[in-house]
């Protein structure tokens, strides 16, 4: 079965895309999240979609380890919808303030380290696996020199898992369209 990314921006309805799928398929679903509740408006977002999934959906909470998660999770009769790469990414970038102007983020070796199983793992996954992430590419330039290695970095892992992906899909204001596959 084919593995999909789906990106799109905040609100676009990507999250609601990949959950119409994940149902459709038929398959027993797990969903890996990536959120953390940090503050109360996190922990409100994070019950809100709690809320729109089917209560018979697993819920596996991986906010930094997703490769393992998915390892652990992904199976050939299994859909998984892991939501989301964004929120992954910026759980791994702990410390990235404290990097040198233009550095790279695989200086910081958990990140390093967990993107490098990420893209290993993604090749070889059983069953449909669909992930979700924001394209954060289309706005302004961040003023900061970390809000700028976040987005270049967000823009780096959706162009590497969307490699690796048989389908990838836009979602804009709730319509998706296929990029690829």
């Amino acid at each position: 079965m084919p593995s999909e990314l789906i990106l799109g921006g905040a609100r676009s309805g990507k999250s609601r895309h990949a959950e119409q799928l994940a149902a459709a398929s038929g398959l027993p679903v797990h969903v890996i999240v990536t959120a953390e509740a940090l503050d109360a408006e996190m922990a409100a977002r994070i019950a809100r979609h709690q809320a729109d999934r089917p209560a018979g959906w697993t819920l596996v909470e991986a906010p930094r380890n997703l490769a393992a998660a998915l390892a652990a999770e992904a199976a050939a009769e299994r859909c998984v919808v892991v939501d989301c790469l964004t929120l992954w990414l910026a759980n791994l970038l702990e410390g990235a303030e404290n990097l040198p102007p233009a550095a790279s983020a695989d200086q910081l070796p958990a990140f390093a380290r967990e993107r490098a199983a990420l893209l290993e793992l993604i090749p070889t996954l059983p069953g449909r696996v669909i992930f979700v992430a924001n394209e954060v590419g289309l706005g302004l330039v961040p003023e900061t020199p970390l809000g700028r290695l976040f987005r270049d970095e967000a823009g780096r892992l959706n162009q590497a898992v969307a490699a690796l992906c048989e389908q990838v899909t836009f979602v804009a204001a709730g319509l998706p369209l296929r990029l690829k596959g």
